[in-house]
């Protein structure tokens, strides 16, 4: 892959996202006072906003990680998802709150959310850190956002373009100059 020709554009700084990040933990401290939580975050893009959003979590908590896939052609899911890494941790009868990097269609969060409530748990509540409502093909409640982004494929703090890009700091437009073969980004 040819990064030096790809043009990125932050969107989102850094320090924005500490802030904001800051902020949802404030906000799901509040509402989980007194109650244990179990964080279950969706690998791989959720995994840094995830590690700095339950250190700003107050009260008790234990986190675990899914990691789903969804099957297609192209750059779109079919609907398809499967999951290839289950969480491991009991939830039955707890609370439980969803860490996601990016909802845009909402189909691999709904599937989730079912598989999870199979296990019993108090509650399901999501978080992500950008939300693309716009592209929302299946009904899902998000909770908590950190931002709403309108378009675009974004990269950085997690969100990666062929696995690249993952560790950068801010949030970020991509414009590849190189494409895989066959490959074109939608709007993630």
């Amino acid at each position: 892959m040819h990064q030096d020709a790809d043009e990125l554009e932050e969107l989102i700084s850094p320090d924005r996202i500490r802030a904001r990040v800051r902020e949802l933990g404030d906000e799901i401290s509040r509402d989980y006072e007194g109650r244990p939580l179990v964080v279950v975050g969706i690998l791989k893009g959720a995994f840094i906003f995830m590690a700095d959003l339950v250190r700003h979590i107050r009260g008790p908590l234990v986190v675990d990680f899914v990691r789903l896939a969804s099957y297609g052609s192209g750059t779109r899911s079919t609907g398809e998802v499967h999951i290839t890494k289950d969480i491991e941790v009991d939830v039955e009868d707890r609370d439980v709150l969803v860490v996601e990097d990016i909802v845009d269609t909402g189909t691999t969060l709904r599937y989730l959310e079912e598989v999870l409530k199979l296990h019993k748990p108090r509650s399901v509540r999501i978080c992500c850190l950008i939300d693309k409502k716009e592209r929302r093909e299946t009904d899902v409640s998000v909770h908590y956002v950190g931002f709403d982004v309108p378009r675009g494929f974004l990269v950085g703090y997690g969100l990666d373009f062929d696995e690249h890009y993952r560790h950068l700091p801010g949030i970020y437009r991509l414009r590849p100059g190189y494409h895989p073969e066959g490959f074109r980004p939608s709007e993630k």
